[in-house]
């Protein structure tokens, strides 16, 4: 398991420095993948923190390509430990984003656990007085279809309060954007600020 604990990003093993999260205390539980959403719900999770005199829980979940099964079927996976090492870099470049070099200004520990997302936070988050923070992200049908919902699947199994927090509107509009560079439409810069006046 790679941890960083402390109040700003550490190493990708053993502390980070700062203050350590304390034995018995509520906890904030959030999932990160480094998406906009997750990073969404990253903030309102170190603002819950902060407002319940909390301590945030960063959780990244892994699975090797190809899920486990997959993995045991590979004719020359990778080691493990690199892909350990690897969810490891994302999780603290994800913090490293949404808060910088100062932290999250709350006791906090990051974790990366090899398995489902759904589950790993479900797990994760089993205290009574824990909250779990999931992104909930923009969903189309076909996203719906091929893709289990995080979300969704926190809301059923969690024993805990689970807090789902929306996409930011400025996604769709980054979306949208992507969308005619691909296309290769004509793009005007006027146009991306007419809705922020």
């Amino acid at each position: 398991m790679v941890r960083a604990t402390g109040a700003g990003v550490g190493g990708e093993s053993g502390p980070g420095g700062g203050v350590r999260p304390g034995a018995g205390r509520r906890r904030v539980v959030v999932g990160v993948s480094g998406s906009p959403g997750s990073l969404a719900a990253l903030h309102r999770a170190a603002y819950e923190a902060r407002r319940g005199g909390a301590d945030l829980l960063a959780v990244l979940a892994w699975e090797p390509p190809g899920g486990t099964y997959g993995y045991r079927r590979a004719v020359c996976p990778l080691p493990l430990e690199d892909l350990r090492q690897d969810a490891g870099r994302r999780l603290l470049d994800a913090l490293g984003s949404a808060f910088g070099p100062e932290g999250p200004e709350v006791s906090f520990q990051a974790v990366v656990v090899q398995g489902a997302t759904g589950p790993a936070l479900v797990e994760s988050a089993a205290g009574e007085d824990d909250l779990l923070v999931v992104g909930a992200g923009g969903r189309g049908p076909l996203r719906r279809a091929l893709f289990p919902s995080v979300a969704r699947y926190c809301l059923a199994h969690a024993d805990c309060p689970v807090l789902a927090v929306p996409p930011s509107p400025l996604v769709g509009d980054l979306a949208a954007v992507r969308r005619r560079i691909g296309l290769h439409l004509p793009l005007d810069a006027r146009e991306l600020t007419v809705g922020s006046r």
